[in-house]
């Protein structure tokens, strides 16, 4: 039942686009100003070619078993016990990062949309529509991203010419003067964000994309192209707010869109900026979700992963309303703990699958020498 389906690869493009670009469209800028200051836009170059790799090594685990889904694959080389350990707490960090973008979600619109909405009402909506979309299955809200992403591109050309006579290049100057050390060190908050996370996408490629060649050039595709979109928005973001007031707003690409002001007629279009982010938070909420239900199902070697999306979806809604107590909190648990659990599932994982197999591999290679 589940091993029947298939996207393609212009499908698992779009999707690793819309995952790469997630919450990073709205709290990249800020993050990279706050530690690079004017050259924010930089780290975020850097970040990009330095996630390339990181989803490289993704690609390269991806290959040794291309039948197989991550949690498929960790039980594969850990054995069943310590493998079933493992695949665990990686469904149980993709479950709470899908209830953490919940709380995003109903956090960003409570503070610029709908005030006087309870926060519990517009995450039950969110949470409704995610269950909705997995419960429908991965071709389903595959295609529906094919759509979205034509609306997505048309809305981020429109925000870019809009704001473009805003630009201020003095806010970029002097270039480099925070040195290579501090660019680097700025940058991996963005690698963390949009490259190591995309482990989850694993879940899916390559063993549900038809074509594995094509799906391993559009992996990294999908990626540069989402890391493009953010160096735009960060660069943008720089050169028409400037770094005192990019480092320290919440979301700074939204106040971006309130600069817009063509002759006194165009104004006011932030609903643009919330259709995007909205577009693609959504996209990645689902992900994580599709990730967590399925992984869980094949970890208790369920056969079908459907009847698990509500249960599970009710206790994201739950979990999204008590995550944080505030975005102080917030804040400070994505700069530390937050950081490490990605790390722990997407980077030190994976390299511990890559000693695993090659042991493995090597044992096997003396066992047919004797």
């Amino acid at each position: 039942m589940m091993q029947d389906v298939k996207i393609n690869s212009y499908q698992f493009l779009v999707l690793v686009i819309l995952f790469t670009i997630g919450t990073s469209i709205l709290t990249v800028p800020s993050a990279l100003a706050t530690g690079a200051k004017q050259d924010a836009w930089i780290s975020a170059i850097i970040g990009t070619g330095i996630g390339l790799l990181v989803v490289w090594l993704f690609i390269t685990i991806a290959q040794w078993f291309p039948q197989l889904t991550y949690v498929q694959i960790i039980e594969k080389l850990f054995g069943r016990w310590i493998g079933k350990a493992f695949a665990a707490f990686f469904v149980f960090i993709s479950f709470l990062y899908a209830s953490e973008l919940l709380y995003y979600f109903g956090l960003f619109l409570n503070i610029h949309m709908m005030p006087n909405t309870p926060m519990v009402v517009l995450n039950i909506l969110m949470a409704g529509i995610v269950v909705m979309g997995v419960r429908l299955g991965l071709e389903t809200f595959a295609r529906t991203a094919e759509i979205l992403i034509v609306v997505f591109f048309v809305f981020f050309f429109i925000l870019v010419v809009c704001i473009s006579p805003e630009m201020k290049f003095e806010n970029i100057q002097p270039v480099y003067e925070m040195g290579t050390k501090k660019i680097i060190q700025s940058s991996f908050f963005y690698v963390i964000v949009s490259s190591v996370n995309s482990v989850v996408l694993l879940m899916i490629f390559p063993s549900f994309v038809n074509k594995m060649k094509q799906g391993k050039k559009t992996f990294l595709i999908g990626n540069l192209i989402g890391g493009i979109v953010i160096i735009i928005i960060t660069f943008l973001s720089v050169t028409v707010l400037g770094i005192d007031k990019t480092a320290g707003e919440i979301y700074p690409s939204y106040e971006l869109t309130k600069k817009i002001n063509i002759g006194n007629f165009i104004q006011r279009i932030e609903g643009l900026m919330a259709s995007l982010w909205v577009i693609t938070l959504y996209f990645k909420t689902t992900l994580y979700f599709y990730a967590s239900v399925l992984g869980m199902a094949q970890i208790l070697n369920l056969k079908d992963y459907r009847p698990l999306t509500l249960p599970l979806g009710m206790i994201a809604v739950v979990l999204s309303l008590v995550v944080y107590p505030n975005i102080i909190y917030q804040k400070q648990f994505d700069d530390t703990t937050g950081n490490s659990l990605t790390l722990s599932i997407g980077f030190l994982l994976p390299l511990l699958l890559v000693i695993v197999y090659a042991i493995r591999k090597r044992l096997k290679k003396n066992e047919i020498e004797i």
